[in-house]
């Protein structure tokens, strides 16, 4: 339940806190005294957006707290899922700044505006006047014979495989437009993989026959050269190997005369040794040296292949030719694979289909059975509201479409009078006679709920004398059970309640600030006898609210 409301700084309201009680407790003022004030102030701490229009003083922040007790109604899961500290007083903190921005707190944990109206939708029912036309919305049809049917678990369940089933579907319908897609471009593909396959690429090939090709290319001019060095070096008087030698020879009789002449000898032997190597390896190449013009030509023909395929694939390596022949083998192969694909997600959408259509008509007929059950108790509570041949009527259809809630169509008739035919309950009900069905929803609803506090804003509005009476006999009766606020300006209502709230405004100078106190017997009965009489009270008015109050 509410249990106090704190105010700074919000729209007429400089500061403001006042503590409710449990029960019933009415809320009465003159029009634009600041009700609306009020329930603004709520409807943030609950979740609404907020601007700067918000603020009395400009420069100053607003803040609002309202302090909730919530020990019975099993919300700790909640706080739990959504990492936030759990305390029996819970403490919502609403704070809009100078700047605009606005900032929101549950318990000093900071939370996002989602969390906050998820948290609040467990807290408060605010029933404004132009929220009696949501029983003419078919998915808030739905929703009271779901709360009747106890249809929440179920509910749950259709949701999460419709979820699954769309995910199916999407699933399947993107592997339909590839297959499409690929059935296009198939042949082409297969053409292309072909032409790489039949290549045989390898990895580093390109640069080693671009060398073989300026080798086979120049054959004679190679064993020209390599012929010229090996008879330098090995012309049998003159020859560098024999100079070498000769060299080699002359260092080895002093070697031993110092070590720098030793280690010169050395270094000459090894230069002997790796020139020896050399023309050994020169000579050996000189044999291998054959003008091979087949060869040529088929490192040729190779080589412009690779350098036709890297310009039509416009790359520029032989590895990335090869990543290009991946890319294509896959694609190839997934158009192979996307048949078996497309039949395997055909018969799970058709388990899931049976599933879903399961769990909505499971959905379906315990709604078809909760209507008897929510007619009958509404029409009782309108016959308690001086229209006793009232008749609703709902017919449920199952279609072959899945909606958000299940595959039911909902339709609410509705009829006022013995001898009227029903018709849409938005077509044929009065202001005044949609009033009385939403409370006596709201009564029924509560019997199902286990929300804390509900706050009904002038859902007297078109009614009067007894049936106002009734109407607040039966906030009274909700009231047991739960917190229950009437914002009204008939006194029958008034009445009724076990606490009783006014709103005013008091202007000082330029200033013009709305407040709320809670009224003693005597400030009711005055209150009272003012609503019934205007502000010039008669005695009869006083008697008459003496009696409304008894």
């Amino acid at each position: 339940m509410l249990q106090t409301l704190q105010i700074k700084n919000f729209a007429l309201i400089e500061q403001l806190n006042i503590d409710f009680s449990e029960g019933f407790s009415i809320i009465t003022g003159e029009t634009g005294a600041g009700k609306s004030i009020l329930l603004g102030a709520l409807g943030l701490v609950l979740g609404n957006r907020a601007d700067l229009t918000s603020l009395k003083n400009k420069e100053k922040k607003c803040v609002i707290e309202a302090y909730f007790k919530i020990k019975n109604y099993s919300l700790s899961d909640f706080f739990t899922q959504n990492d936030l500290d759990y305390d029996d007083v819970t403490i919502i903190r609403r704070e809009i700044l100078p700047s605009g921005k606005s900032r929101a707190f549950v318990n000093d944990s900071p939370v996002n505006l989602q969390k906050l109206q998820q948290l609040g939708n467990y807290l408060i029912d605010i029933h404004s006047q132009h929220q009696t036309r949501e029983l003419s919305d078919e998915s808030y049809q739905k929703q009271l014979l779901d709360a009747i049917a106890d249809n929440a678990n179920v509910l749950k369940d259709y949701k999460s495989q419709l979820k699954a089933y769309k995910q199916l579907e999407a699933t399947l319908a993107k592997a339909q437009e590839d297959k499409s897609n690929l059935v296009k471009e198939q042949d082409y593909n297969a053409f292309l993989l072909e032409e790489l396959e039949t290549a045989k690429l390898k990895a580093g090939e390109q640069e080693e026959m671009e060398a073989e090709l300026e080798k086979l290319s120049n054959v004679e001019f190679i064993k020209e050269s390599v012929a010229k060095v090996l008879a330098i070096a090995s012309e049998e008087q003159i020859g560098v190997v024999q100079n070498l030698k000769e060299v080699k020879n002359v260092l080895q009789k002093i070697s031993s005369f110092s070590e720098e002449y030793n280690q010169l000898h050395e270094r000459v032997s090894s230069v002997l040794i790796e020139f020896d190597d050399i023309t050994n390896e020169l000579s050996q190449s000189s044999d291998s040296l054959i003008d091979d013009p087949e060869q040529l030509e088929q490192v040729n023909q190779k080589l412009q292949l690779i350098y036709t395929l890297q310009k039509k694939h416009q790359v520029t390596t032989v590895e990335e030719l090869m990543t290009i022949q991946e890319v294509l083998k896959e694609k190839v192969s997934y158009s192979e694979d996307l048949d078996t694909l497309i039949e395997e997600l055909t018969i799970k959408i058709e388990g899931a289909r049976e599933q879903l259509n399961e769990t909505a008509e499971t959905i379906s007929e315990k709604r078809r059975e909760a209507v008897p059950v929510l007619t009958e108790k509404i029409t009782e509570l309108l016959a308690l509201q001086g229209m006793p041949n009232a008749r609703l009527k709902f017919e449920v259809t199952i279609s072959d479409s899945y909606y958000a809630d299940g595959k039911d169509n909902v339709v609410l008739l509705f009829s006022a009078n013995k001898g009227t035919d029903f018709g849409t309950f938005k077509k044929v009900a009065s202001g005044g006679e949609m009033s009385r069905v939403m409370l006596s929803v709201k009564a029924v609803l509560a019997e199902y709920s286990n929300l804390p506090t509900i706050i009904f804003d002038e859902i007297d509005t078109g009614v009067s004398g007894e049936i106002s009476n009734k109407m607040g006999d039966i906030m009274k009766a909700m009231s047991k059970n739960m917190q229950v606020f009437a914002i009204t300006h008939l006194p029958q209502i008034a009445g009724k309640g076990d606490t009783h709230y006014k709103v005013f405004k008091t202007t000082e100078g330029d200033n013009t600030v709305s407040e709320l106190k809670l009224l003693s017997q005597d400030e009711r009965v005055n209150e009272i006898a003012e609503m019934l009489s205007g502000k010039d009270i008669s005695e009869t008015a006083l008697t008459h609210a003496r009696e409304l109050l008894k």
